[in-house]
């Protein structure tokens, strides 16, 4: 299995906007919450984040009361 490079799109799927329509929450008030930026936040949530730290995971999670596979979903291969 050869490493993904910046040309090979990911299968990573982020589900951030379901969880704050969800709760009622915008952007702006999860980056309250998390002390993320809403830069970083928007990043994640429109699919093109090539990372995440753990510790940002983590202050997503806490704040909107999920897990991280809540959050984010390999899909299958094509």
């Amino acid at each position: 299995m050869r490493p993904t490079d910046e040309t090979t799109p990911h299968r990573v799927v982020s589900h951030l906007s379901d969880l704050l329509d969800t709760r009622g929450m915008t952007l702006v008030q999860l980056a309250e919450l998390t002390g993320v930026t809403v830069a970083n936040l928007s990043v994640l949530k429109n699919g093109r984040a090539r990372a995440i730290r753990f510790s940002t995971l983590t202050a997503i999670c806490d704040a909107l009361r999920c897990q991280p596979g809540e959050v984010l979903e390999v899909t299958a291969p094509s």
